[in-house]
């Protein structure tokens, strides 16, 4: 080779990554990121009845539209998750899971099928094709019985609902993968996500639908209790840096260290929509936490991450998204959501 002759550096690897829960809320979110990034992605999703298959499928969409996505109809429960495994994949976010705190009390076998089980799947299935490094999507949930701020080194032992318990669960199993196969895991704690295309049983979406609409918004207390509302940008930030940096074992929260009541929030959608907030009041729910707020020490060390969008801002933008949309959030949801 003649002299002064460079060598051009190999080209940067990215990785094919499975999502699970990929029509989802937050996982929807995370494989834009990626996809945006360069990564290929896998995304599988079962469409669980527990909201419109139609609202979910909204989500996915854009998803489709990138070359480097695919996009299997699958439950991560079941046998057919292998034909995930085949696409050659390097690692596993695992953001699916049967979600919500009351729902939990009256199917709670239904939960650890999904939570415990469908994570217990996964697990296999990585060891059996060589799938070394996980990333799973947990919940502030966990910490109840604690005063806040929640850090990670608490004990977790006294959990309020079969959600939290699931949970929980999910997340020793996968410390037992990493103990006895050498997995590298992270578990991500994320705090109350909201933002645009969010979870229709969560408090922002209803606050919205409700002075959209005129109809009744539940309030389970006095709307004193507190929350660490985190945007879901944020959340999808503090995710990619976590899966890039995964090593060894290790649990981290992603969520606001500003705390909100719901009382604020009521008041903030109010001023932003210009109609009152229908509310109605009922007995405070057993299975809630009275307040969560994150302690993000070990994520800004770890992963140099902490959340930039204001409360304010993240209302906003959830308003101006609810505003434009708002014709097929209600064609969808004809009423409030129950769940």
């Amino acid at each position: 080779m003649p002299s002064g002759v460079q060598i051009p550096p190999p080209p940067f690897f990215l990785e094919k990554v499975l999502i699970t829960g990929v029509a989802g809320f937050i996982g929807s979110a995370i494989a834009r990121r990626f996809l945006e990034e360069g990564f290929e992605v896998i995304g599988i999703d079962n469409f669980d009845p527990y909201y419109p298959k139609e609202y979910k499928e909204i989500r996915l969409k854009p998803l489709m539209e990138y070359a480097k996505f695919k996009f299997f109809n699958i439950d991560f429960t079941s046998d057919k998750l292998e034909r995930a495994f085949k696409e050659g994949i390097s690692g596993v976010l695992h953001i699916g899971a049967k979600a919500g705190v009351r729902a939990s009390i009256e199917y709670p076998e239904k939960y650890f099928h999904v939570n415990v089980y469908g994570t217990l799947n996964i697990l296999k299935c990585m060891l059996r094709f060589g799938v070394k490094k996980i990333l799973m999507a947990s919940t502030s949930s966990i910490y109840a019985g604690h005063k806040p701020p929640f850090v990670e080194s608490m004990k977790t032992d006294t959990p309020i609902s079969p959600y939290a318990v699931s949970k929980k669960t999910a997340e020793n199993l996968i410390y037992v993968y990493h103990h006895l196969y050498g997995i590298e895991a992270y578990i991500l704690r994320y705090f109350t996500v909201y933002g645009p295309y969010g979870r229709p049983d969560m408090s922002i979406f209803k606050l919205f639908y409700s002075a959209f609409s005129g109809e009744e918004f539940p309030l389970y207390g006095d709307g004193n209790q507190r929350r660490s509302f985190t945007y879901v940008n944020d959340v999808v930030e503090g995710t990619f840096r976590a899966y890039k940096n995964i090593k060894g074992y290790e649990i981290i929260n992603i969520g606001n260290d500003k705390d909100e009541s719901l009382k604020g929030i009521i008041n903030e959608v109010e001023n932003l929509v210009g109609n009152k907030v229908n509310v109605h009041n009922y007995n405070f729910h057993k299975a809630d936490l009275a307040e969560t707020k994150a302690d993000i020490t070990k994520a800004k060390r770890i992963l140099n991450w902490k959340p930039k969008t204001s409360i304010k801002q993240g209302l906003e933008r959830t308003y101006l998204w609810f505003n434009e949309y708002w014709k097929d959030i209600r064609r969808i949801f004809p009423k409030m959501p129950e769940i």
